[in-house]
């Protein structure tokens, strides 16, 4: 149970059931955006991958791999509602959801959200204790969902700050989801672009001084294995999402976004839904990608 001291609006006025990803419900009413294009060459040996149902106006083959979100937005949300911040949190705890469960029937490989900046622990105590308790009681409850629709979990940055609980939940979800194979769902938590560089920088040192590695031999592929989130483990990202308008990274993923689709959104991060999604998917997939070239 969350902490009564943070003297928590009853969330249940403005989100149901805000830790299950097993609802069925999503952030839209639009109900043209349910439905789906479908293959009439289906049969029984047609792969998962190729039942994915994909909403019309997509193409199935230009369906980004690895999709990056910078979920910004919620205590602004709360805030124009006259709620806590808190609040905020527990209402993008359910756009959350609605995403995931979207980018897992679309066929979208990886979804990486930017869960907690090393920086956010200039908030308020209130609120980072908040968070750190949101974060472990949706995990307990996502883990069976994640094992029934065949998730896999991984978390980066630097859990050693994070509260004793919540780092063995972690690691349990991670062991308990290894195996699974139909989406990657990355939490970056307690996670800093600047310092990702920096410790793999001092990966490298380390063998340099041990006489390892000749300083001749480093090269970007080196500094990219040292990487807590590497391609050897997941490609890079197609696309990054950012929601409420802003218009930066935040620190986040400064190696791996070098030739990363960029969509910025005016929605809240609580109102960021199906829609939404399709938005920022198709816009991506009228883009001309090059990688420099």
């Amino acid at each position: 149970m969350l902490s009564s001291s943070l003297s928590l609006p009853n969330p249940s006025s403005f989100l149901s059931n805000p830790f299950s990803l097993s609802t069925t419900t999503t952030t839209t009413t639009n109900h043209r955006l349910h439905v789906f294009t479908t293959d009439p060459f289906f049969n029984d040996s047609t792969s998962p991958e190729e039942r994915i149902a994909i909403p019309a106006g997509l193409q199935r083959e230009l369906i980004p791999k690895h999709v990056a979100v910078v979920m910004d937005g919620n205590r602004r949300w709360a805030r124009l509602r006259g709620l806590m911040p808190e609040a905020g949190y527990l209402a993008g705890a359910g756009a959350l959801k609605a995403v995931v469960n979207l980018c897992s029937k679309w066929g979208i490989q990886t979804l990486t959200v930017f869960a907690f900046s090393s920086d956010n622990w200039l908030r308020p105590k209130v609120e980072v204790d908040f968070l750190m308790k949101l974060l472990e009681t949706a995990l307990k409850d996502e883990v069976a969902y994640m094992l029934r629709e065949n998730i896999r979990l991984s978390v980066i940055g630097d859990s050693s700050k994070l509260p004793k609980s919540l780092q063995e939940f972690i690691a349990y979800g991670e062991n308990a989801t290894k195996d699974n194979s139909h989406m990657n769902f990355v939490l970056a938590i307690n996670y800093s672009g600047k310092y990702d560089i920096v410790q793999a920088c001092q990966s490298i040192a380390l063998e340099v001084r041990d006489g390892i590695v000749e300083p001749e031999e480093i090269n970007e592929f080196m500094i990219e294995n040292k990487l807590g989130m590497n391609s050897k483990r997941f490609p890079h990202p197609d696309l990054l999402i950012r929601t409420s308008g802003e218009l930066r990274l935040s620190n986040f993923f400064l190696w791996q976004l070098a030739y990363t689709e960029l969509y910025f959104t005016e929605a809240l991060w609580p109102d960021f839904g199906e829609e939404e999604l399709l938005h920022a998917l198709r816009a991506f997939q009228n883009r001309p990608r090059r990688y420099g070239r």
